[in-house]
C-alpha cells in the first residue's frame, strides 16, 4: 500500500487563455446564480423547498461552473489551471452553494442560530458559568470565544450569523486542504476532493455552532496526525504476536525534526481540550479517529488517544456532570433506536418533504458508492490508503451509541465526508497523475458534478418552507420580547422560530410540541398549553408564526386544519387576549390564574 498518488507539476509561466476564460466564467456563474437566488420572494412556499422556486439562472450558473472547473482540472499536459483560478472557482462554489439563502434573505436561516448568539450574550453578560441552566452551559467553549469574537471586533451578530456557513465552508475547506496535502501530491486530486466535498455537503452543519467550530479543529487535529505527528510503519512479515511486536517497534517517526514534533503534539492536545469543552460529540470523533489511526501504526506518538481519553473523561466527570446526570450518555443505544430515530421517524409528513428526505439518502447512498468503488480500483492497483480507509469508515460506530436527537447519521456523514470525498476522487480521475482526463472522462465529471449539485441544493435547502424566516416574523418576535416580562414563559407552536437571541436567561421558553408530544389536536393539546401558560407565576406569551406552523404541517405532526383549531381553541379561553399581529404571526398574552382582570 501506498500512502501518496503521483506527482504532477504546477503550470508555471504565463496565464493561458484557458485559465482566463475559467476565471470569467467562474465570475458569470456568480453573477447568474446570485441575482437569481435574489429574485426569490420569501417565504417559500414550497414543501419541497428552496429548489421548487429558483429560477432558472441560477442553474444556468451551476452548470457553467461546474463545466468551468472541469475544463480547469483537465488543464494540459503539465497539469490543472493556475492555482488561483483553481482557488476562485471554489470560492464561487462555496458563494453558490453556501450563500444562495443570504442572496435570498438578510436573515438567517434556522432557529439554532439565533439561539446560539443567545448563549453567546448570556455569557457576556454574566460573570460566571452556571451547568444547571441547560446543556450549552456544560460545553460553552464555542460560545465564550464567540462573546470574546463579538465583543472584540464590534460586528453585528446577525450578520456574522447569516454569513456563517461560508465563512465556516472555507475555514474547512483550508483545512482539508492540507489534510489532502499529507494524502496525495497530484493537484487534479487535491481540487477534485475539495469540489466533492463542497457538492456532498448537505448536512447543513455549518451555521453559527459549535458543531461547525468542532468540526474545523477535527480537520486540524486530523491534519497534526497525517503530517508531523505521522509515523511510518514497516512491512508486517506475519501475525503472529512476536511479528505484531516487531512491526510496532520498527515505527518511525515521518517528521525528523524533534522540535517540530513536540510543538505539534502540544498543540493537537490544546485542540483536543478545546474540542472537549465545545461539543459534545466531536471529542469521541476525535477519540475514535486517533484511536484506528494509531492502532494501524500511523501514529508517532502511541499514548496520544489515552491522553485524549483522559482530557475527555475528566470533562464528562466534571463540567459536565450536572447535564450528564440526568441524560445518561447510552441511555438510547441500540442499533434499531438509532434507525427508527436517525431513518424511519424523518421520512413522513407532505410528499416534497419526504422527497427532500430521500434525495439526502441518495445523496449520501451516491458517495459512498463511488468512495467504494475507488477504494476498490486502489486495491485492485496496490495504492489504497489505509489512513483515508479508516477516516472515512470509523464514525460509523459512533451510529448505534445514541440517537443524538435523530442526527447521529447527519453527524457522522458529515465527518466521514472529507475522507468519501478522498476515496471518490479515485475513481473520478485517472489513476496516472499526470495523465489528462480524456474528453469522455470529462463530460461525466461534468454531468456527476452537476447531479450532486442539484441533489445539494435539494437536500441542504429542503426545510426552506419553514426554516428561512420572515420580515413578519422577525417583527413578531421583537414585539414577543416588550410583551413578556422577565421570569414569563414564551410558547412557540414549534423550534422553528427565530428566538432567544437576547434575554436567553429572563423567560422560559418552551414550544406546544414538545408541551405534547405526539398529539397536537385541540381537544388533547390545548389544555395541557393552557394550564402550563396560566400556572407560570409571571404569565406567558404564546407565539404562533407561519415557520412554526410550516414546520409541522410539512413533517406529518398537525394539519392546516388542526392547526386552526387549536388557536382557535386557545384564544377563545379565558385569560388570554391577542396582544399582537400581522401576516405571519400572532401572539397572545396569556394571565395567570390569580391576576387581575
Amino acid at each position: 500500500m501506498t500512502s501518496e498518488l503521483e506527482v504532477t507539476s504546477r503550470t508555471g509561466g504565463r496565464w493561458k487563455p484557458r485559465d482566463v476564460w475559467c476565471a470569467l466564467a467562474g465570475v458569470v456563474s456568480l453573477a447568474l446564480a446570485a441575482g437569481a437566488a435574489s429574485t426569490v420572494s420569501v417565504p417559500v412556499n414550497s414543501d419541497l423547498g428552496l429548489v421548487a422556486v429558483l429560477p432558472y439562472p441560477f442553474w444556468a450558473g451551476v452548470l457553467l461552473l461546474n463545466i468551468a472547473f472541469v475544463v480547469a482540472l483537465r488543464g494540459d499536459a503539465s497539469g490543472p489551471a493556475r492555482r488561483p483560478v483553481m482557488m476562485w472557482l471554489v470560492v464561487v462554489l462555496v458563494l453558490v452553494l453556501f450563500g444562495t439563502a443570504a442572496f435570498v434573505t438578510d436573515v438567517p436561516r434556522g432557529e439554532v442560530a439565533f439561539r446560539h448568539l443567545g448563549i453567546a450574550d448570556a455569557l457576556a453578560r454574566t460573570q460566571g458559568i452556571d451547568p444547571d441552566i441547560d446543556a450549552y452551559f456544560n460545553w460553552p467553549g464555542f460560545f465564550a470565544l464567540l462573546a470574546t469574537a463579538l465583543r472584540a471586533t464590534g460586528l453585528d451578530p446577525v450578520a456574522v450569523a447569516l454569513w456563517a456557513p461560508v465563512i465556516d465552508m472555507g475555514l474547512w475547506l483550508t483545512a482539508l486542504g492540507v489534510v489532502t496535502g499529507y494524502l496525495t501530491r497530484d493537484p487534479r486530486r487535491r481540487w477534485l476532493v475539495l469540489w466533492l466535498f463542497c457538492l456532498g455537503n448537505w448536512q447543513d452543519q455549518d451555521y453559527l455552532s459549535p458543531q461547525a467550530f468542532g468540526f474545523f479543529l477535527y480537520l486540524v487535529v486530523v491534519a497534526l496526525v497525517l503530517g508531523p505527528l505521522a509515523a511510518r510503519p514497516p512491512q508486517i512479515h506475519g501475525f503472529r504476536r512476536t511479528d505484531f511486536a516487531a512491526w510496532w517497534r520498527g515505527r518511525s517517526p515521518s517528521e525528523p525534526r524533534p522540535g517540530l514534533r513536540v510543538s505539534a503534539l502540544a498543540v493537537t492536545l490544546l485542540l483536543v481540550t478545546v474540542i472537549c469543552a465545545s461539543h459534545q460529540l466531536t471529542p469521541f470523533m476525535v477519540l475514535i479517529a486517533l484511536t484506528a489511526l494509531t492502532l494501524s501504526g500511523r501514529v508517532w506518538p502511541s499514548r496520544l488517544p489515552l491522553i485524549t481519553a483522559v482530557v475527555l473523561a475528566l470533562w464528562l466527570v466534571y463540567p459536565a456532570s450536572a447535564y450528564l446526570i440526568g441524560h445518561p450518555p447510552l441511555a438510547d443505544a441500540g442499533l434499531q433506536a438509532a434507525t427508527e430515530a436517525n431513518v424511519v421517524d424523518r421520512v413522513s409528513g407532505t410528499a416534497g418533504h419526504v422527497l427532500a428526505v430521500q434525495v439526502r439518502m441518495a445523496l449520501t447512498l451516491v458517495l459512498w458508492a463511488l468512495a467504494a468503488a475507488g477504494a476498490v480500483r486502489d486495491r485492485r492497483r496496490g495504492r489504497l490508503d489505509i489512513r483515508v480507509v479508516l477516516l472515512a469508515v470509523t464514525p460509523l460506530l459512533l451510529f448505534p451509541a445514541q440517537s443524538y436527537g435523530g442526527e447521529m447519521l447527519i453527524r457522522v456523514s458529515l465527518f466521514a465526508l472529507p475522507f468519501i470525498a478522498v476515496q471518490a476522487s479515485s475513481v473520478l480521475l485517472p489513476v496516472e497523475g499526470s495523465t489528462r482526463p480524456s474528453y469522455l472522462a470529462a463530460g461525466g465529471l461534468v454531468l456527476t458534478c452537476c447531479l450532486l449539485a442539484v441533489m445539494t441544493v435539494t437536500a441542504r435547502f429542503g426545510n426552506a418552507q419553514y426554516d428561512v424566516f420572515t420580515d413578519g416574523e422577525m417583527a413578531a418576535v421583537a414585539a414577543v420580547r416588550g410583551l413578556a416580562p422577565p421570569g414569563s414563559a414564551i410558547i412557540s407552536a414549534a423550534h422553528p422560530t427565530p428566538w432567544r437571541s437576547e434575554a436567553y436567561l429572563e423567560n422560559r421558553y418552551r414550544t406546544i410540541e414538545d408541551l405534547c408530544k405526539s398529539d397536537l389536536s385541540a381537544v388533547a393539546c390545548g389544555p395541557f398549553v393552557y394550564d402550563y401558560a396560566r400556572h407560570n407565576a409571571a404569565g406567558a406569551v404564546v407565539l404562533l408564526t407561519r415557520s412554526s406552523e410550516a414546520s409541522l404541517v410539512v413533517k406529518g405532526a398537525i394539519s392546516e386544519r388542526g392547526f386552526a383549531e387549536l388557536e382557535e381553541w386557545l384564544s377563545a379561553k379565558a385569560g388570554v387576549e391577542l396582544a399582537f399581529s400581522n401576516a405571519d404571526a400572532r401572539a397572545y398574552r396569556v394571565a395567570p390564574f390569580g391576576a387581575a382582570p
